[in-house]
């Protein structure tokens, strides 16, 4: 019988002009190692993760292997495409051999931007995936608001969450709807706008954590330095 794991697939393949910085903000330094390092550390950390993929921008590939030298297990790196979509679909290609004959039964998708991700999140994802068929983390967006036209608010939007990363989802149907949306040429806003597209699949709710911060902007780098060294 095949033995079935799960991937994890980190997206550093982006330029994040907002953050101010000329390098890539995944290789930015930050709490003693560049952004990126942090959220492999935290998959290698998920027994079930057993297939790990970091997709880079070919001129980034210096760097990325500076990073993965210098840290334990394998990381199999994949070229990245014109937008993040494309970066996922060339992800889900790589792994497509093992999709199909079932070894790979899960996947993850991260942002690399996203350094302070925790193990307990990644492995309550990976959970959830399993048992509903996808699964995204969030946390309650009680700001967010309705407009009731072009210049008014209606107030706040009931049930509102800001969804984060890893977004996990079954392999097979995912790699099946990234194939559609290439073929039909849809753009999604992340994997979940894609797979409510294209897919039937329930995508489950897990609580997220406000620490699980996007870098964005450059005090976001200030934040993410002052919590990862606590």
């Amino acid at each position: 019988m095949r033995e079935t794991t799960a991937a994890g697939v980190v997206l550093a393949s982006g330029a994040g002009t907002r953050v101010g910085a000329t390098l890539n903000k995944a290789y930015l330094p930050v709490a003693g190692r560049r952004v990126v390092a942090w959220s492999l550390a935290a998959f290698g950390e998920v027994p079930e993760i057993g297939v790990l993929v970091l997709v880079i921008r070919p001129q980034d590939a210096e760097l990325a292997r500076e990073v993965l030298a210098a840290r334990p297990g394998p990381v199999e790196i994949v070229p990245g495409g014109p937008t993040r979509q494309a970066s996922e679909l060339n992800a889900l290609r790589h792994l497509a051999p093992r999709i199909e004959d079932g070894t790979v039964d899960a996947v993850l998708l991260h942002d690399a931007a996203r350094p302070l991700v925790r193990p307990e999140l990644i492995g309550s994802v990976l959970r959830q995936t399993r048992e509903h068929g996808g699964a995204v983390p969030g946390v309650a967006a009680d700001d967010v608001v309705s407009m009731a036209g072009p210049d008014t608010v209606a107030g706040p939007l009931p049930g509102a969450i800001r969804v984060q990363t890893p977004q996990g989802f079954r392999a097979r149907p995912l790699l099946a709807a990234y194939e559609q949306a290439e073929a039909e040429a849809f753009l999604g806003t992340d994997t979940a706008s894609c797979m409510e597209r294209f897919s039937t699949l329930r995508v489950q709710w897990v609580p997220g954590g406000a620490e699980n911060l996007k870098i964005t902007y450059p005090h976001d780098l200030a934040v993410a330095e002052r919590l990862l060294t606590r």
